[in-house]
């Protein structure tokens, strides 16, 4: 039993070093798919007329009009920026979430039942990492710690006074 009890010490000791690595972690796992984003989105942007012709040649979503395509698109720039910042960056994850839903669900030669598989794995990946930036946030190095840092200190003085009373 000591033996045992040994080796939950030495776990636990290696599971708060590893802790120390958390935020490395999710920063990387934010620029990676922050800058996958970016670039979609920026493409679809820069080249606008091509984009949409092959979106609905492609995808086959012939009801899908300019203004539509110009709003996904955008969307992919605006969560790209969230995270890329960690500004909102559960609000980023989540929005580029759902955008990598729509494309796993909906893009035949990626969807889950048939199509590409190495498109499918990556867009699988993407889900993951982006549900783990949902669910932990963006760690420590982000703008929302700072944020959450300076909101922090201006509720103080209020505390402080209510803790007097």
């Amino acid at each position: 039993m000591k033996f045992l009890l040994t080796l939950a010490d030495a776990h636990a000791a290696f599971g708060r070093l590893l802790d120390h690595f958390r935020s490395l972690l999710l920063l990387g796992t934010r620029l990676y798919v922050g800058w996958a984003y970016l670039k979609a989105g920026s493409l679809k942007i820069s080249s606008l007329g091509t984009s949409l012709e092959l979106f609905r040649a492609e995808h086959h979503a012939a009801g899908l009009s300019g203004p539509a395509f110009v709003a996904e698109a955008s969307g992919e720039l605006l969560c790209a920026a969230l995270l890329l910042l960690g500004l909102f960056g559960r609000v980023g994850a989540l929005g580029a979430f759902c955008l990598n839903a729509a494309v796993l669900i909906s893009y035949h030669p990626v969807g889950l039942m048939a199509g590409d598989a190495i498109a499918r794995e990556r867009y699988t990946l993407w889900g993951f990492m982006l549900l783990v930036l949902t669910i932990f946030g963006p760690g420590r190095i982000a703008l929302d710690t700072w944020l959450e840092r300076r909101s922090a200190a201006r509720c103080r003085p209020a505390t402080a006074a209510l803790a007097r009373s």
